[in-house]
């Protein structure tokens, strides 16, 4: 039986992987519990499989992921989107382990972040992923990531889509901001994923624990809701799982925070990615 909680409900950023984890059998666990919609961000590129040499690399990642979100579609009563682009990790594993240079690496990240934006540009996705590495690296490691993030906005500008972001734990990304801004990508547009409960300057993709959603919702501020699932089979317990959002709504709910269900999963959704999640969502009439 599946539960209906009155309200679309997104996970704005999880993994599938039908190859080597649940696929779909995890969107079928989401569904269970009243979910109704996903944005589906394509693995990193090296757990699929592909060591980019050049930016044409990074299409068989892209492909995959389309054919997955398009199974994860059938299965849900909504829809899911795909956003894509390249891992920021990836600039690490070329500069350590392939001896590529700092300005290489970027390089082929911006290339392949090209790749993708061709997809968004064709409306076969959403939005573009990129970002900045979570840990300490070398100074001009760093400064190839800022460029690299700094071409996504400047995609994004391009082609109307909105950036998710991974970056290092902060509450505060007001200097990617005006990064965006200075790019011509309207800083509400970019979304920091693995966010805390309030966040300056970019939009919160909180995770999904009650204590960073109710500062979510205490906030009244622009918010959504993710779980990052890695659909990995050697790493289970590393974030949460596909059940966890419909179930923090539904607590939501049952705490009065009906406004900010609303917030998180008809309101941002609609404002940062141009989607209507309630005309999508197909439900059975009593």
């Amino acid at each position: 039986m599946t539960e209906d909680l009155g309200t679309p409900v997104l996970d704005n950023h999880l993994h599938l992987d039908p190859r080597h984890g649940r696929g779909i059998e995890a969107v079928e666990e989401f569904v269970r519990l009243g979910g109704t919609h996903l944005l589906v961000v394509n693995k990193p590129s090296w757990l699929l499989g592909v060591e980019p040499d050049e930016p044409a690399d990074f299409r068989a990642v892209f492909e995959e992921t389309l054919e997955t979100v398009a199974a994860a579609t059938e299965a849900l009563p909504g829809r899911a989107w795909p956003v894509l682009g390249v891992h920021p990790g990836l600039i690490s594993r070329l500069v350590d382990e392939r001896d590529f240079s700092p300005e290489a690496a970027r390089d082929l990240m911006r290339g392949g972040l090209e790749v993708a934006s061709e997809y968004v540009a064709d409306g076969d996705a959403l939005a573009l992923k990129s970002g900045r590495p979570h840990y300490d690296v070398t100074d001009a490691v760093w400064e190839a990531s800022n460029a690299v993030t700094r071409r996504a906005f400047e995609l994004g500008a391009e082609v109307d889509c909105a950036v998710q972001l991974h970056t290092e734990a902060t509450e505060d990304l007001t200097d990617l901001a005006a990064v965006a801004e200075e790019a011509g990508l309207d800083p509400s547009r970019v979304v920091k994923h693995y966010a805390a409960g309030e966040l300056a300057g970019v939009t919160p993709s909180v995770m999904s624990d009650k204590d960073r959603l109710e500062r979510a919702a205490e906030a009244g501020e622009p918010f959504l809701m993710e779980t990052d699932f890695v659909d990995d089979p050697d790493r289970p317990g590393m974030v949460l799982g596909p059940k966890t959002v419909p179930r923090r709504v539904r607590w939501l709910l049952e705490e009065g925070y009906d406004e900010a269900v609303r917030r998180a999963h008809v309101e941002t959704p609609r404002d940062v990615y141009g989607i209507d999640t309630e005309a999508t969502l197909e439900r059975s009439e009593p």
